[in-house]
């Protein structure tokens, strides 16, 4: 299946205005692909206990955008970000990422190709912030530890911490230095692409900005292409360029935020229409969501 019909095979809503003017510009359209899903079926167990994740799910994510996965608790959005980092294969059709078939990105080098920042951050407790940064680059063991280090410490400063905090343990740092250590570890080796799951989560809500706008910027000085696993309307709406919507074992809606909500399905109407929604909503413009920011 070729791009556009692959792109066409997920349902989009009509086209709206922009969210806000600090929202991540909208990549062209024409921008090539970086993950490419086709057709996968993701099946669990055997017989009378065979569990099916997905089913037939479409979707293509281009080079530099930021895309939401959001969905119920269930629906697989973990699941996809394994399949795309080669950790779990589709019992049918293809995942590829760039270019390559998502199974290799299991041999050596695939840190420099995919990033990924985990919900808890996952450093390791026995190594200080310079030595999480500094792991891949290390491992990979073709730089001399000078330049390991100093590479280490750029991406400690470009997510906005200080030298002096290269030498502390995780134990001693806050949620939202973990989370910007956690991040940094992920850019070490520039990878094209970054996976994040739940970015946000268990962050105070000044943190959460702070990292939101982190991640805005890195996104654009980095030409990053950016996926996400989040539950969070704020992060939602202040970062997504697209939001990909599971349901029913596939992709139901796939398109900017404000199209997403004009969808008539029992979970857009829960998850972005509830009270919650309604207040991330709050101070985004009313003309970007239509009669929908007010039911």
């Amino acid at each position: 299946m070729n791009d556009a019909a692959l792109a066409s095979s997920v349902p989009h809503a009509p086209s709206g205005p922009a969210l806000s003017a600090t929202q991540p510009a909208q990549p062209p359209h024409d921008a090539p692909p970086v993950v490419e899903i086709s057709g996968l079926s993701t099946v669990f167990g055997k017989g009378d206990e065979a569990f099916t994740v997905h089913k037939d799910l479409q979707l293509t994510v281009r080079r530099g955008e930021i895309l939401s996965l959001v969905g119920g608790s269930g629906t697989g959005k973990t699941v996809l970000l394994r399949h795309i980092l080669g950790l779990t294969r589709p019992t049918a059709g293809s995942v590829t990422v760039l270019g390559r078939p998502a199974a290799e990105l299991g041999d050596a080098g695939a840190a420099s190709r995919v990033g990924m920042l985990f919900q808890q951050g996952a450093l390791f407790s026995a190594f200080n912030v310079l030595d999480n940064i500094a792991f891949a680059l290390r491992e990979q063991g073709t730089l001399a530890a000078r330049v390991v280090c100093d590479a280490a410490m750029v991406k400690l400063q470009m997510v906005g911490l200080k030298p002096e905090h290269a030498t502390r343990m995780p134990a001693d740092l806050s949620g939202g230095m973990i989370k910007r250590v956690a991040l940094a570890r992920a850019l070490v080796m520039d990878p094209p692409l970054l996976l994040l799951d739940e970015p946000t989560a268990g962050l105070d809500p000044n943190s959460s900005d702070d990292f939101c706008n982190l991640l805005r910027e890195l996104h654009a000085s980095l030409g990053l292409t950016v996926i996400m696993v989040t539950h969070d309307l704020d992060t939602i709406f202040a970062l997504s360029t697209r939001v990909a919507v599971l349901a029913e074992q596939r992709v139901i809606v796939s398109g900017t935020p404000q199209e997403v909500v004009r969808l008539n399905h029992p979970f857009i109407e829960h998850f972005f229409l509830g009270e919650r929604g309604q207040r991330a909503m709050a101070p985004l413009p009313a003309h970007a969501f239509g009669d929908h920011k007010d039911r």
